[in-house]
């Protein structure tokens, strides 16, 4: 548990401190609560309620009566006091959501990119749709806090832009940030798509489950998001997460890379609909995910031929989760994504499986797979909670983060 300051100096960190506290708590947190949770005085505690009630962030809950003595009254989130738009940019399709404070999505649309823009006619339209999501959702600028972008790496952090994320071409050298902030006139922040995940996951994390946790992410491609004490692992350049060449199968398929069984060729979407079919195809992104859920279902109806290609991707998936979880001893996993979402039900009981009978666990604790919290887009729901992580989550004076 994060712990208070009684200096005036660092107001701002104690006015997130609560409220963070508030929003996790669905009937809310009386003052007295939170005094005894946060080590502040009575009196600093009463002058940061005061303000965020003031400033709309929180609002005064019904008196509760438990007993003898005054009745608790509850402080609770008003989760319209603002909001946050979030975009993921992806081969197949941009997603757009809007949120709010809690990180409960009110409007949610998705776009097929013309992949033959350029540069300049993409962030015109990012601009359109974000600002047609506003709009339509009846919610004013003025109590928009920013828009998050989730996106494959590998990403510029200090200019907000991207460098040449490979199934992007498009995107290559984009000074996404700044842009995306002229053409919308709101702030903006650029993150690695699993990262931004991860973010999201943290955000809606009432209990606090994920203090230490991996997100794996499957989408086109693969990718993890870290948490260490309950902190998205960023990296000194914010391209962390990047697990596509670690090797899980030793006489797997050839990479580009040059090594034999990397996990991002081993657990492709192209090889596992090549198994299912026989033979290799060429499609879309769009297409593939279709061609998934049609393998996935076939799995699920009896298949044995698909059931054993899930069978074969479960265990390289529960080889590069040990590997992980042996090095950073984090051994909740979260596992979502565009494509995740189309296998779940297929290969989850052979992931299971897989962990379980690991016999290369090094950890004190057995690896604990646990669903999503998120909805719709996990990479854009992520990208709209960084936006309120870094207005909003309590860090120490010189560590707010907040969008440019």
């Amino acid at each position: 548990m994060r712990r208070g300051s009684n200096l005036p100096a660092v107001g701002t960190y104690n006015q997130t401190l609560v409220l963070d506290l508030i929003r996790r708590s669905a009937a809310g947190v009386s003052r007295s609560e939170l005094a005894e949770r946060t080590g502040l005085s009575a009196q600093t505690l009463s002058n940061v309620a005061r303000k965020l009630v003031d400033e709309g962030m929180v609002v005064e809950g019904p008196p509760i009566v438990a007993g003898k003595g005054k009745p608790r009254t509850p402080l609770q989130l008003n989760p319209q006091a603002r909001y946050a738009v979030g975009i993921h940019l992806d081969p197949a399709v941009d997603t757009f959501v809007l949120v709010d404070m809690r990180g409960t999505v009110l409007a949610h649309a998705e776009h097929a990119p013309r992949h033959t823009d350029g540069p300049q006619q993409l962030l015109a339209t990012l601009a359109r749709h974000a600002n047609s999501l506003l709009d339509g959702a009846g919610v004013h600028r003025d109590r928009v806090l920013g828009i998050g972008v989730a996106a494959p790496g590998p990403i510029d952090v200090a200019r907000g832009a991207l460098l040449e994320p490979p199934l992007l071409p498009a995107w290559h050298n984009v000074t996404l940030r700044d842009d995306l902030r002229d053409a919308t006139g709101l702030p903006v922040m650029v993150e690695k798509d699993v990262v931004a995940a991860m973010v999201g996951e943290l955000w809606v994390d009432a209990d606090q489950q994920l203090s230490e946790a991996m997100f794996f992410y499957y989408g086109a491609g693969v990718g993890v998001g870290l948490a260490v004490d309950a902190t998205p692992v960023r990296g000194r350049t914010g391209n962390a997460g990047d697990v596509a060449h670690i090797v899980v199968e030793a006489d797997g398929p050839l990479c580009h890379c040059g090594q034999r069984g990397c996990l991002g060729v081993a657990v492709a979407p192209e090889r596992l609909i090549a198994e299912g079919v026989g033979a290799d195809v060429v499609a879309s992104p769009a297409q593939l995910r279709s061609m998934l859920g049609d393998l996935a279902q076939r799995a699920v109806d009896g298949d044995a031929a698909a059931s054993r290609v899930f069978e074969r991707t479960a265990q390289s998936l529960a080889r590069a989760m040990v590997i992980i979880n042996n090095l950073m001893d984090a051994d909740v996993v979260v596992i979502g994504g565009a494509m995740w979402s189309r296998i779940a039900a297929a290969i989850e009981p052979h992931l299971r499986r897989a962990l379980a009978e690991s016999t290369e666990i090094t950890t004190t604790r057995a690896i604990t797979l646990v669903g999503t919290q998120l909805s719709t887009d996990i990479a854009a729901l992520g990208a709209a909670c960084l936006v309120l992580d870094g207005a909003f989550t309590a860090r120490p004076a010189g560590l707010m983060i907040t969008p440019r």
